[in-house]
């Protein structure tokens, strides 16, 4: 991890941003600190940052909200904080693109470990293109085309029928692990493996929910799937004959 990631934290709870600002910066972020989803706003479009931290009951707008106008100009990874009962805000938060979520009140040693898997993923994706872009005409050979779905690593994009789907960064890599073992089923423990994700449970969980959000992009009918199947009891498969 590079010791100088920058991390906007946006938290309207002025005593955990002062403990997370002073926390994430002892682990070696930069931590700048939005107490609204405007503020926030105004700092993404006017600095580079890394990551965010988002919680999503902010005093001026709801931060689903926020991670709807951020994913519509970034793919920066995003942590959901939430202090919702309600697991559909969860889901919703997943669905619209955010990486993960972590619901208060947390430890901060788990928020660390969280916030530093979707970092590494994000490096780990920039490595991945960087040698793929070097290795000229090998890009090319590692294009993987199954029936009317293409999935290109070295563009990190999806297309079926040559329209391309919307996926965040994470869940390209899901499809994309998904795709380079076709006709194996995969358990949620081997998928976090391959992804070299952190073995959290509740992580665990939303890799149903992403799964979802690619079916909803990449099936023709994501009710009834036909390119990544679930094996109930033992995790999922992607179809080797796909029309």
């Amino acid at each position: 991890m590079n010791p100088v990631d920058r991390i906007l934290l946006v938290e309207d709870d002025p005593r955990l941003a002062e403990m997370l600002t002073e926390y994430l910066g002892q682990s070696g972020f930069r931590v700048t600190h939005a107490p609204t989803g405007r503020a926030a706003m105004d700092h993404i479009h006017s600095a580079e940052i890394d990551a965010v931290i988002l919680d999503l009951m902010l005093p001026d707008m709801d931060g689903l909200d926020v991670c709807r106008q951020l994913r519509a100009t970034s793919d920066v990874p995003v942590l959901m904080l939430t202090a919702r009962g309600d697991a559909i805000d969860r889901i919703v938060g997943l669905e619209i693109g955010a990486d993960d979520y972590l619901p208060k009140p947390f430890e901060p040693r788990e928020l660390l470990a969280r916030l530093r898997a979707i970092l590494r993923r994000r490096v780990d994706v920039r490595h991945l293109d960087t040698a793929r872009g070097s290795a000229g005409a090998s890009a090319s050979e590692e294009f993987l085309r199954f029936g009317r779905l293409e999935i290109d690593p070295a563009a990190h994009a999806a297309r079926l029928d040559g329209v391309s789907c919307e996926l965040t960064a994470y869940q390209f890599d899901l499809l994309l692990v998904l795709a380079k073992h076709a006709g194996r089923v995969l358990s949620r423990d081997a998928l976090m493996d391959l992804l070299k994700g952190e073995p959290l449970e509740a992580f665990d969980r939303s890799i149903d929910v992403h799964m979802s959000r690619i079916r909803a992009a990449v099936e023709d009918d994501p009710k009834k799937p036909r390119r990544i199947i679930t094996v109930r009891g033992a995790g999922y498969l992607f179809a080797k004959a796909q029309d």
